[in-house]
């Protein structure tokens, strides 16, 4: 599965459209990782554990996205848009939402 944020790919041809998809992701944040990023937030820096669980959501989002455009009949997803929010009581969840066009691609005759 090939995937792009552009509307194209480079050096294939698109076959067929085959509507949007989406795929996505809620994870909860627990208390301890809370508290951390509470007392990096004060000190300052970086929270990797943070870092670490968006980019788990994200890898989520985009495997379901990839699953539902299979299941379509597609071999490619372009035009993606990833999405981040804060859900839940006191923004304790993370929702990473991504949607894109399922196409039929082949190589383009060079």
């Amino acid at each position: 599965m090939i995937f792009s944020t552009t509307n194209t790919l480079d050096g294939h041809a698109v076959q067929e459209y085959l509507g949007i998809v989406t795929g996505e992701a809620i994870m909860g944040a627990n208390v301890f990782k809370d508290l951390f990023a509470g007392i990096r937030d004060i000190v300052g820096g970086r929270s990797a554990t943070y870092e670490r669980e968006l980019r788990r959501a994200r890898d989520v989002a985009l495997q379901e996205l990839g699953e539902n455009a299979a299941a379509m009949g597609a071999n490619a997803v372009i035009g993606i848009d990833l999405d981040y929010e804060t859900v839940g009581g006191q923004g304790s969840m993370l929702m990473v939402t991504a949607s894109g066009t399922a196409v039929r691609v082949t190589k383009a005759a060079r």
